[in-house]
């Protein structure tokens, strides 16, 4: 599978775990942001922070994206977008006014049981490039940080790249 480079972060060969068949059985669901070192996550703006995906076809492989957070009032907002999957990383695609903006993003590593995943991004034209650690709702997110920090190369991370990660509080 291919790579996608740009100055901040590189996009690595993903494993061959993660295959169509494979990213359509574990990738739906619920994840909480626990790090990241995205701008829009890291401004106080934004927090509890939770990415959804819902199957929607297998061939072409392709979720239903619905982002959700909270701002500081409390207020939910919600951000829905489709994942079509390229066989080397996801384009994702905004709803209504959103079609406009398109993002490319990959999985790049997970933990044995695939319940905490690593997320690369690729710089769009609205945002940087960058990464999110994600933890399947229902688990525990406790440990997530030293597992990723001891297993980074699992991760497709670099030192750098781990050493750039806030780790976000967990709000509910």
């Amino acid at each position: 599978m291919g790579t996608f480079r740009d100055t901040n972060v590189t996009v690595t060969d993903m494993p061959a775990i993660f295959t169509t068949d494979a990213l359509s059985q574990f990738l739906p669901g619920s994840w909480t942001i626990r790090a990241t070192n995205f701008p829009f996550w890291l401004n106080g703006d934004r927090v509890n922070g939770v990415l959804n995906y819902e199957l929607k076809s297998v061939s072409p492989l392709v979720f239903g994206d619905l982002v959700t957070y909270n701002k500081p009032d409390g207020t939910e907002k919600r951000i829905a977008g489709m994942d079509k999957y390229t066989g080397e990383s996801f384009v994702w695609r905004g709803n209504g006014m959103l079609k406009l903006l398109a993002s490319h993003w990959a999985v790049t590593g997970a933990s044995d049981d695939l319940n905490v995943l690593a997320i690369q991004y690729q710089k769009s034209l609205v945002t940087p490039a960058g990464i999110d650690i994600i933890v399947r709702e229902g688990h525990t997110a406790d440990e997530a940080r030293s597992l990723v920090a001891l297993r980074t190369d699992q991760f497709g991370l670099s030192a750098e790249q781990f050493a750039s990660l806030t780790w976000l509080p967990t709000h509910k």
